[in-house]
């Protein structure tokens, strides 16, 4: 980012807050879908990470952390929007990967689908450390600073996200057992 931009943007000049969110939405329009998986909700909270980052943008004190700054209002933008839904709908909407090498295969989509439903069960914290780290390609030390965590925790939260993603596609490779009946 321009030092420059985000310092006018710090002194109330709408313009330059302008150019900078240009420069930034679809990063944070990412990063939020990637957490909540719904289109809506990830709206809302980019437009509130965006409200709170033109309210609160003359208290950051380092113009080079900018960026950092700004994905942990998304972040805990996202939070708020999962605290206010409270309901995790299993709604399965298939993220085309980045860069397809392969084209997809039914046994491909039923992995990303079996994948996606326990990525649904884990809860909003573990989900932004898994997106910061895996998606965005962000170090343990860097995820932990984004989100204002200790380096610990992030550690910790990325450990029980990868045990409750390998126990869930476990858990939907078994076969159910309903009323004495393999289903």
């Amino acid at each position: 980012m321009d030092r420059d931009l985000i310092l006018d943007a710090r002194d109330g000049n709408q313009d330059a807050f302008g150019i900078l969110v240009a420069g930034s939405i679809d990063r944070c329009y990412a990063l939020a879908f990637r957490i909540l998986r719904d289109v809506e909700l990830s709206r809302d909270a980019v437009q509130g990470a965006l409200l709170g980052a033109w309210e609160d943008l003359p208290s950051l004190r380092d113009p080079d952390r900018f960026d950092a700054w700004l994905t942990r209002l998304v972040v805990n933008a996202c939070y708020a929007e999962a605290r206010r839904e409270r309901r995790w709908t299993t709604k399965i909407r298939l993220i085309p990967p980045d860069h397809p090498t392969v084209p997809d295969t039914a046994t491909l989509v039923a992995d990303r689908d079996e994948l996606e439903r326990a990525f649904r069960r884990l809860p909003p914290e573990q989900r932004a450390v898994v997106v910061l780290h895996h998606y965005q390609g962000l170090s343990l030390e860097e995820v932990a600073t984004t989100l204002g965590i200790p380096a610990g925790t992030a550690r910790s939260r990325l450990h029980h996200a990868t045990r409750q993603l390998r126990a869930g596609v476990d858990a939907d490779a078994r076969p159910s057992i309903t009323e004495g009946h393999v289903a």
